[in-house]
């Protein structure tokens, strides 16, 4: 029996958003430092925001992840299904046309 493949994909749209931000960028923000003093050091003064790391945000469009089975054998074609797949459930809304594979797992 020919094995199979589990294919997980997104579908891609001009109006995503991918953008990553180091918090010492977050914490120099005057808008930002103030709001997070006014949180949690509510009264206090001479208060300093620092990180001890230059560790990142990243702010995206959460995306829906759809997937679909195929055969071992069509590897070589896994984009172009998954096209065929969004197409089919009518998936591509205006200003969506691309597709994003996130995982391929063997099935048995």
């Amino acid at each position: 029996m020919d094995g199979m493949i589990k294919v997980t994909y997104t579908v891609l749209c001009e109006s995503d958003v991918y953008r990553e931000i180091k918090i010492d960028d977050l914490l120099e923000n005057e808008k930002i430092s103030k709001a997070i003093k006014s949180e949690f050091a509510k009264g206090l003064r001479h208060i300093q925001l620092s990180s001890k790391e230059s560790e990142t945000i990243t702010i995206k469009t959460q995306k829906e992840l759809f997937d679909f089975t195929v055969s071992k054998n069509d590897f070589a074609d896994l984009l172009e299904l998954a096209e065929e797949d969004a197409r089919k459930h009518k998936r591509f809304k205006k200003g969506c046309d691309g597709i994003e594979l996130i995982d391929i797992v063997t099935i048995e």
